[in-house]
This record gives structure tokens, C-alpha cells and sequence, in this order.
């Protein structure tokens, strides 16, 4: 899963992004609301952290042109906990809202909550067949034996999962497992899809030749 936090603070930045890294996203930032504005409306995200007192555009109007055009998943994340820039913040088009200081554990936490709903899973325990994929402890289970995967191989599925039904193309899957400091190889996807087939099953995720990959 990609995030994009849009935060001037460089210090508590890095400590977010950092975070959210070690916990299995790829991470894009911007430090401002002009260049967060750019990456918001050029990239597909799957969800945004998004301050409410940034230089050049604030939140509230970087988050207003963004609905005009995607309903990206956004976080507010800021210092401004007063009801009504809350209040706001939810009007303007924020998915949810947290006020500094936060819990990094919570943020991830409601993150997660996030991504779920913006693909119509609210439980965050999903069933495929024999396999179950725990989002909240980001684990795997195969006919409730656990299943050791890599970072990427995890989050390669967990996308697979909440699209569940749809075609995914090897684009769509590139960009929402590497950010924007990654240079991936070319045949990684491949690679990871190798890897879950011989882990669960040859058949659990389905090529759809010249068009992508899907899961049930």
C-alpha cells in the first residue's frame, strides 16, 4: 500500500514516514501543500496524511481541489484540535482526523481502518478460500497454519485482496507497492507472484494474460 503524508514539519515527517515504512507501506512526502496537491491528484494513493497548517495551500484547500477530482482516503493529521477545524476538516472532505501529538501505533491503526472501508471491508480479517489475511496484524494463515511472507510479498497480496475480483495490471501493482525513491526491477512483481502461488497454492491468484493478476 502507497501513502503520501503532506507535512511541514521535517522532523515529525521523517518519524511518520519512517514508521509507516517499518510497518510494510511504501511512503511518498511532500512538504508543502502546492507539491502534496501535485502528488495527490498525479499519483494513486491509497491513502493520505494530510496537515492542516502547510505553507502555499493549507489542508483545508488542498483537501477541497483534491475531492473535486479523487476520493482518496485522507487523514487529517494537525495541532488544531478545536472542534470547529475538526468540524471542518470532516466537511471539506476528510475521511478522518487526529489531532497532534498522536499515537503512531493509532495513526496506524486508523490508517489501516481506512483502507479497508475505501475498498468495502470494514472487518479487518478477510477470507479467501483455505486462506485468511489478518490486515490488522498484517499476517497470513493457510488452512489456519501461519504463512512467513516478506514485506513486499504481503503487501503485494493484501492489495490482490481488497480488489478482490478485479483485474490488477503489473502498472497498478508497481505503483502501489513502491514509492517514489524506489527503483524497482522489472520482474520483481513477477517474482512475488511466484512466491505466494508456491506458499499458497498455484491457483489462488489468477494471470489474466497481457492484462494483469486478480484473486478470486
Amino acid at each position: 500500500m502507497r501513502i503520501l503524508i503532506v507535512e511541514d514539519e521535517p522532523d515529525f515527517l521523517r518519524t511518520v514516514a519512517q514508521f509507516l515504512r517499518e510497518d510494510g507501506y511504501a511512503v511518498d512526502a511532500a512538504p508543502d501543500g502546492e507539491e502534496g496537491l501535485y502528488k495527490a491528484q498525479e499519483t494513486e494513493y491509497d491513502a493520505i496524511v494530510l496537515d492542516a497548517m502547510l505553507p502555499y495551500i493549507d489542508g483545508f484547500e488542498l483537501l477541497r481541489q483534491l475531492r473535486l477530482k479523487k476520493k482518496t482516503p485522507v487523514l487529517m493529521l494537525t495541532a488544531r484540535a478545536r472542534v470547529r477545524d475538526r468540524i471542518q476538516g470532516l466537511d471539506t472532505g476528510a475521511d478522518d482526523y487526529l489531532a497532534k501529538p498522536v499515537d503512531l501505533g493509532e495513526l496506524a491503526a486508523r490508517l489501516r481502518a481506512l483502507i479497508r472501508r475505501a475498498h468495502g471491508n470494514a472487518a479487518p480479517v478477510i477470507h479467501v478460500d483455505d486462506v485468511e489475511i489478518d490486515t490488522a496484524a498484517r499476517s497470513v494463515t493457510l488452512r489456519g497454519e501461519p504463512v512467513v511472507l516478506t514485506a513486499r510479498e504481503y503487501a503485494l497480496l493484501e492489495f490482490l485482496t481488497l480488489n478482490r475480483g478485479r483485474i490488477i495490471t503489473r502498472t497498478q501493482l508497481y505503483e502501489h507497492l513502491h514509492d517514489e525513491n524506489d527503483t524497482p526491477i522489472s520482474n520483481l512483481v513477477d517474482v512475488h507472484i511466484f512466491n505466494l502461488r508456491k506458499k499458497l497454492g498455484a491457483e489462488f491468484i489468477a494471470t489474466h494474460r497481457g492484462q494483469g493478476y486478480s484473486i478470486g
